[in-house]
């Protein structure tokens, strides 16, 4: 079984860079307070790293 994730978003998008706005889409987050379990790959943590301000790791499950 992989390693994953759970991403939670706790910033809004709103006034924030077009390529912010599009990382969290790509992670699957729209909405506040938004939960996703995604896959704990290098990419994955690259996303979260550049939008760290917007959302923080709730968990990591191996």
């Amino acid at each position: 079984m992989a390693k994953t994730i759970v991403v939670k978003q706790i910033g809004s998008p709103i006034r924030r860079p077009s390529k912010q706005r599009q990382t969290l889409i790509g992670l699957g987050l729209n909405k506040m307070h938004k939960t996703r379990e995604l896959e704990d790959t290098p990419s994955v943590r690259g996303m979260v790293a550049k939008i760290s301000h917007l959302v923080e790791i709730v968990e990591e499950k191996s």
